[in-house]
This record gives C-alpha cells, sequence and structure tokens, in this order.
C-alpha cells in the first residue's frame, strides 16, 4: 500500500496544490486563491494559501464532511457550500475567480496538478521497481492521469487500474461512449469521487494510459475502510479506501506472482466512526 493518506493535509492532493502554487508568482495570487472541491484537494489548496499568506476560497458540495469542513478552517480557509455535488461548486467557484481575479486551483484538469500528482508515481518506481499493477481511485481523474503518465513513461508494462464509485462512473462511461460524456446524475455519497463531467485531456490520457476501469459500490468502501482501521490502525476516507475494496471484492483478478501495489489515497473517519 502506498500510504498517502499520511501525506501532509491527509492526502495526495497536497502534491498538486503545492506544485500548482510553486508555478505562480506573487502577482498571480494578489488576490488570493479559489477552488472547488469534495474536500482533499480543497484542503491541500487551502494549505497552499496559508503557505503564501493568501485567503484561500473554497466551495464545497453539501455532502462533504463536517473533519474535512473543520480542516478547511484550521487552515484558516473560507469555506462556501454550494451544490449537490462537485460540478455544481464548480460554477460557483469560477464565477467566483472572474469576480475577484482569485487565482483558480482545478482539482485535475491543471497540467501543473497533474504533474504535482505524478510525483506518486515516480516515488512508487523508486520504492517498488519490480511492481506489476497499481490500483489508483477516481474522482475527476487527475491523480490516475499523473501517475500513469509516470508510470507508462518509464516502465510501460505496468498495469493501471483505476477505480470509480458505482455512483459516479464517469470516465468508465466515457471510455464506453467514445468520448468524455456527462453524467445525468451522480448518486454516490463519497464527495471526493463525485464528478459528473471530467476534462477532455484527462479523458484522452486515461484512455491512452489506464488498462481498466473497475467500480466499487459506497457500502463496500465503508466496509474496506473500516478494514484498513480494524487491522493496521490506518484511518483512511472511502476515497482511501476504494482500492482495498476492489481487491477485497474479487473486481481485480490477480495473477499469481503479481505484485499489486494499491494506493490509500485520503485519510478521514469514516471508518473510525461508525
Amino acid at each position: 500500500m502506498k500510504l498517502e493518506l499520511l501525506q501532509v493535509t491527509g492526502s495526495f492532493k497536497a502534491r498538486g496544490a503545492t506544485n500548482r502554487l510553486l508555478a505562480l508568482d506573487a502577482a498571480d495570487i494578489a488576490h488570493g486563491i479559489v477552488t472547488a472541491s469534495g474536500g482533499n484537494h480543497g484542503i491541500a489548496t487551502a494549505r497552499a494559501g496559508f503557505m503564501a499568506q493568501v485567503l484561500a476560497t473554497i466551495f464545497l458540495p453539501n455532502n462533504a464532511s463536517l473533519e474535512k469542513i473543520e480542516k478547511l478552517r484550521a487552515w484558516k480557509a473560507d469555506v462556501r457550500i454550494v451544490g449537490s455535488a462537485w460540478h455544481e461548486s464548480n460554477v460557483a467557484a469560477l464565477a467566483f475567480h472572474r469576480e475577484t481575479g482569485a487565482a483558480y486551483f482545478h482539482p485535475f484538469a491543471d497540467a501543473d496538478v497533474v504533474a504535482g500528482q505524478g510525483t506518486v508515481g515516480l516515488e512508487l518506481l523508486q520504492e517498488l521497481p519490480e511492481m506489476t499493477t497499481v490500483l489508483v481511485a477516481m474522482g475527476g481523474g487527475g491523480l490516475i492521469t499523473g501517475v500513469s503518465t509516470a508510470l507508462k513513461a518509464l516502465k510501460p508494462g505496468v498495469r493501471v487500474v483505476g477505480i470509480e464509485a458505482e455512483g459516479s462512473p464517469v470516465l468508465l462511461r466515457s471510455l464506453e461512449a467514445g468520448r468524455n460524456i456527462a453524467l445525468n446524475k451522480v448518486t454516490t455519497s463519497v464527495a471526493t469521487m463525485s464528478c459528473a463531467r471530467s476534462d477532455d485531456r484527462i479523458f484522452e490520457a486515461v484512455r491512452d494510459r489506464v488498462d481498466e476501469i473497475v467500480l466499487v459500490s459506497d457500502d463496500e468502501m465503508r466496509a474496506a475502510a473500516k478494514w484498513l482501521w480494524f487491522e493496521m490502525g490506518l484511518a483512511a476516507d472511502l476515497s482511501g479506501a476504494a482500492a482495498l475494496a476492489a481487491l477485497r471484492n474479487g473486481r481485480i483478478p490477480i495473477k499469481k506472482n503479481e505484485l499489486v501495489c494499491a494506493i490509500v489515497c485520503g485519510a478521514g473517519s469514516d471508518a473510525v466512526a461508525t
């Protein structure tokens, strides 16, 4: 397991948000920073604002966890709840960006953010060069795009498997349609894996570099999170438990002698509190 839940701010998202910040100068962020998030990217962006000593305004859907809202406020962010899914929050974030001039930090459709997430793949190759398969949870697709880009460039034979929530299979349905499409509705309760439409560039990267996508239910992720807590004392959020959920429920056939790495991408009290 690649324990990104132990990363600063509690998820891999710190990589992308920090890289985005480092690509900007003082004038770019003079009016602050804004983003929309299911939670983890928002916390990472709030930390970026704290580091740069500018206000970060974070738009969240109404299913974001109270725990993540508390973390955002601890990083001195201005938290605004808008809509029932990320894409609705993002409309408000983009409007705020246009009105105020705050620098917009997209959670997945930004080259600097994706490059930052790709450092997960570089570390995997350094730490586990004999790895044959990597399992990556997917929301908008930024993490799997960065990871698969790094892995396929340096070790093309690695199998990259994406895991989406049954209630938000946006990239799987797009691959089936042969183009980037929008879902009619998103039903998962997992805010960090909710996305009604990805970005065209993300879709193309996933089409070209991801070997397969499988689906897991919210209940399966919850059970996997409880297992991680019970067996190992790891407090993963439901997206962080998605890769283990896919393994535990037989979604991914594993051959003898395969060396599989599951990215535990985010921290949370989903299993601890129930």
